[in-house]
């Protein structure tokens, strides 16, 4: 993997990138973001909820198959492999 980070100064900007013999006959994807877009959190994904508002979002049955799932998977663990 290459990364090479750049700060433009103005609209038209030319990259050059060497790139070693083993990527050469393939494609090879360029990505261009801003780096604040990607770490900024939505502020709906900040939301402050409690466990209580997800009471009832599952129904009895579901429940109960998450229940034995989560039982098989704990006892996979304690097996001696």
């Amino acid at each position: 993997m290459i990364l090479k980070v750049v700060t433009p100064e103005k609209e038209n900007f030319d990259l050059s990138i060497s790139f070693p013999k083993n990527y050469l006959g393939k494609k090879v994807h360029c990505l261009f973001y801003v780096e604040e877009e990607v770490n900024k959190v939505p502020d709906s994904e900040l939301s402050n909820k409690k466990p209580s508002d997800f009471f009832g979002i599952l129904s009895k049955e579901e429940g109960e198959k998450f229940h034995q799932h989560i039982e098989q998977i704990r006892h996979e663990w304690e097996r001696n492999i």
